[in-house]
This record gives structure tokens, sequence and C-alpha cells, in this order.
């Protein structure tokens, strides 16, 4: 039996995280629709607490830092007007953090953010979010094939259970340990927490 290896590692790419300071860091839908009612994720409240270790210590550090929403419009659960579909207080964007409001999976389809992060010329990204299964690894294969560097941070995402092909669920448990080894085998490296992100 061989011994498993990522597709970075036959690549010979990096499996190490960047340092906070030459990244940016990306706070994938981190909105009220994740905290209650139908969409409400599986360890979620513990996840957010991690995205707010890394928004203070990004603000604290002075690198870049974008909010990204998603809108699927009026009634529906990313409806960016309504309150279930706003940004979570603890996360809440301050003046001068740009809001990417997008409308796919990938945060970089149909949005700016590819010429936001060109501003500071930074190709390190540091991704957080919701879900995992959805737009958080869209958008780390999204920026991996545009030539950027993303890091995701398992302990600040979260995802739910979803329908299996037989009558057995996957469990929220199962599809996040999938999600981030399928991110981790090629698109990006994946980190326990926001401590294992360095200085």
């Amino acid at each position: 039996m061989t011994e498993n290896t990522t597709l970075r590692q036959l690549s010979g790419m990096a499996d190490q995280p960047a340092a906070m300071a030459e990244s940016a860091l990306i706070l994938i839908d981190c909105q009220n629709t994740y905290t209650q009612g139908v969409l409400e994720l599986e360890g979620v409240q513990a996840a957010l607490e991690q995205a707010a270790v890394l928004l203070d210590r990004a603000r604290s550090g002075r690198i870049p830092i974008f909010h990204v929403m998603h809108d699927a419009g009026p009634g529906s659960p990313y409806d960016v007007r309504a309150p279930i579909g706003r940004i979570v207080d603890l996360v809440a964007p301050r003046d001068g953090e740009p809001v990417i409001v997008k409308t796919f999976p990938n945060a970089f389809t149909g949005t700016d953010l590819d010429e936001q992060l060109s501003a500071p010329a930074r190709r390190d990204l540091i991704l957080a979010g919701f879900m995992t299964h959805m737009c958080v690894s869209s958008t780390a294969r999204g920026a991996f094939s545009l030539g950027y560097r993303p890091e995701v941070v398992a302990g600040a995402t979260a995802t739910r259970a979803l329908p299996g092909l037989g009558d057995e669920p996957i469990s929220a448990a199962a599809l996040q340990v999938a999600s981030l080894a399928a991110v981790s085998d090629l698109f990006g490296v994946v980190v326990p927490s926001a401590s294992d992100i360095p200085d």
C-alpha cells in the first residue's frame, strides 16, 4: 500500500502557510444566514470566533481585509438588505474595509475582487467563512486558478449535512473533512486554526 500523497507534494508546492503580514484576509459569507433557521451550520459559532481572531490580527497587522457577502435577492436567506443576510456583528466590517457582494459561489466570479487584490499586490490569501464545501472551496479553487496562493483556516469554516447518493445523509463533520482534504490536495494550504498562521 502506498503512502497518501497530495498533488501539492507531488508538484513540489509549498505546504506551509505564508505569514499573516504577507497576506490578505478574505472573510467569505459570514452572514446571519448561517447562524439560524434552515441553513444554520454545525459549529458555526466556534468558526465565527476563529474568524474574529483572524480579523483582529489582520487589523492589528494592517493587512488588506475583504468581506464577501452572497446576495440571492429579496425573500431568500441571502438577502443582503434584510437582517438574515447581513454580516454577523462579531466580524462586521469597519469603515474602509471593502465589502464584495457576489452572486456565485466563487467570490472572484462577477466581482472586482481580483482587481481590488491587485492594488496591494498580495498573492497569499487567508480564507475563512462559509460554507466549507461550497463558497470557501469554490473561492479557494478560483484563487488558485488566478495564480493566488490560498490558505484555508479550517477552524474558521463550517458546513452542513447534505443528502447522500443513497438513503444515508452525509454528515456535516464528514463533509467538512472531505471538503478541506479536497482543497489541500492541490488548491491551497489548510491549517487547523487561526493560531497556525504565523505573524
